[in-house]
């Protein structure tokens, strides 16, 4: 909802009149020039269609495409692929890349730090509370105190101390949700920009946007050279759900502590969600889940990197007693012991009943 909200907020009229893609090099000849025009027919039809068929998204649709990020991020994906010289498909993959590089790397650095300083001050905290105890009951003698007043003033006296040590190492807890405040709108202003690549959108009429589709048209690759069509094979939207859930799945297997409740009933939900993607997947545009996978594949790999204490030093991740020395070897055992390939030793299974 708070995303919604967000390109609400940014939606500008303005763009939907007056942007038009910089496509430098114009210079098709007359009769190439109408062989683009009428291989884009189609591909406006289509728009069109989809658009009558939607009812009441319509409106968020228009809503979304005209907004000013979508704008620029449609502008930085055109320049990319007209510097790069890559077809479309490649030149999708290339900026992703480089936007989750420099958007979402950094924010995953920033969050693995505050998490690294949480659990640091959380040792800090048995100790304090043993003090804030002794206090607690010299207090109740001295004054008092009932047991609930004292139960009251012992709460507080232990938050206090706990937002004392957040403040002093800089750690709310909030930020450890700083990916998602980047990852979330970086994820929708991209598809949304791809989309209205596809479907010569806000500006349909626009002579530098019915190229751009007409190259996507044969800007794919292997098994999906039209990039403005769905992959009929599903490969690309099963290849997205697997990817999905191998995140799901690395995150998972790499705590060293039990998971608790919520985290169980988190992981189940993500689960659930990386498998509603297949179908919704198989009805967009292969462009769209050419960005997908690339953004999925970014994101596995970048899970794994971080579980690497080399490289969290190498980037001032504090070492913690949760960090894992030999992360990768204790993700091949629990993928074998997943696979039933070696027997679980006797402290991972679950307790009985």
């Amino acid at each position: 909802m708070a995303a919604l909200l967000l390109l609400r907020a940014c939606r500008s009229p303005r763009i939907a009149s007056t942007y038009h893609y910089s496509y430098p090099g114009l210079t098709t000849a007359h009769d190439t020039y109408n062989q683009r025009l009428a291989s884009t027919d189609a591909a406006a039809t289509a728009a069109s269609v989809q658009l009558a068929n939607a009812g009441g998204l319509v409106g968020f649709w228009q809503t979304l495409s005209n907004s000013t990020p979508v704008a620029y991020m449609q502008d930085v994906l055109v320049k990319i692929h007209d510097y790069s010289g890559l077809p479309w498909w490649a030149s999708i993959v290339l900026s992703t890349f480089l936007l989750r590089s420099v958007v979402t790397l950094p924010l995953t650095i920033y969050q693995h730090k505050i998490t690294a300083r949480i659990e640091k001050i959380a040792l800090e905290m048995p100790a304090i509370v043993e003090e804030l105890k002794k206090e607690a009951a010299m207090a109740k003698q001295k004054f008092k105190w009932s047991d609930k007043q004292t139960q009251i003033v012992y709460r507080r006296s232990i938050k206090k101390q706990w937002q004392k040590l957040i403040v002093r190492d800089n750690c709310h807890p909030m930020k450890t949700m700083i990916v998602l405040w980047g990852q979330i709108p970086l994820w929708i202003f991209q598809s949304v920009a791809l989309r209205n690549l596809v479907y010569m959108l806000p500006d349909p009429m626009s002579i530098e946007a019915q190229i751009v589709t007409t190259e996507m048209t044969i800007g794919g690759f292997g098994w999906i050279p039209n990039l403005t069509v769905v992959d009929n094979s599903y490969i690309l939207p099963v290849t997205l759900g697997l990817i999905n859930l191998a995140i799901i799945e690395v995150q998972a297997m790499s705590r060293t502590r039990p998971p608790t409740r919520l985290q169980s009933i988190a992981n189940n939900v993500f689960r659930g969600l990386s498998v509603v993607m297949v179908p919704v997947a198989c009805t967009v545009p292969s462009a769209l889940c050419v960005y997908w996978v690339a953004s999925s594949s970014f994101g596995l790999a970048q899970n794994l990197l971080m579980l690497s204490p080399d490289v969290r030093r190498s980037v001032g991740i504090p070492k913690t007693q949760t960090e894992l020395s030999q992360p990768y070897d204790l993700l091949w055992l629990k993928i074998q012991q997943r696979l039933r390939l070696v027997e679980r030793s006797p402290a991972d299974k679950p307790a009985a009943k």
